[in-house]
């Protein structure tokens, strides 16, 4: 079964590559441009993996976690927060949230793909 992963970030060519990337590894990639758009997405069907960047317009990346998390379905889905941030402050921050790990931008597509396997298989 074909794993299906929600890509939230506001910079369309980052989606592009997420997407472009997971998508020639086999799962499903649905897009939204930010924690908004993504909370939207989230409610009409639950995706095995969210990964969402931190500073976006509307939502950002933290708020869009806590609201996931207050969500019943999305209580044991893993988050990945995909950021510039490397900060060990905003790294907490995350975890407090119930972030479930943490990349830092630019990502290399090869390890993408192997935390997104170790995470959902």
């Amino acid at each position: 079964m074909t794993k299906n992963v929600l890509a939230v970030d506001d910079s369309t060519s980052i989606r592009q590559m997420v997407c472009v990337t997971l998508t020639s590894a086999g799962y499903t990639v649905v897009e939204a441009a930010d924690g908004c758009d993504g909370l939207e997405q989230a409610n009409e069907r639950v995706f095995d993996l969210v990964l969402t960047d931190l500073n976006m317009p509307r939502m950002d990346g933290l708020g869009l976690v806590r609201a996931l998390r207050e969500l019943p379905a999305y209580r044991q889905v893993p988050i990945l927060m995909l950021t510039t941030e490397s900060s060990d402050e905003m790294k907490s921050q995350g975890r407090a949230a119930g972030a479930t790990g943490w990349m830092v931008k630019p990502f290399d597509p090869l390890k993408l793909i192997e935390v997104v396997r170790k995470v959902i298989g």
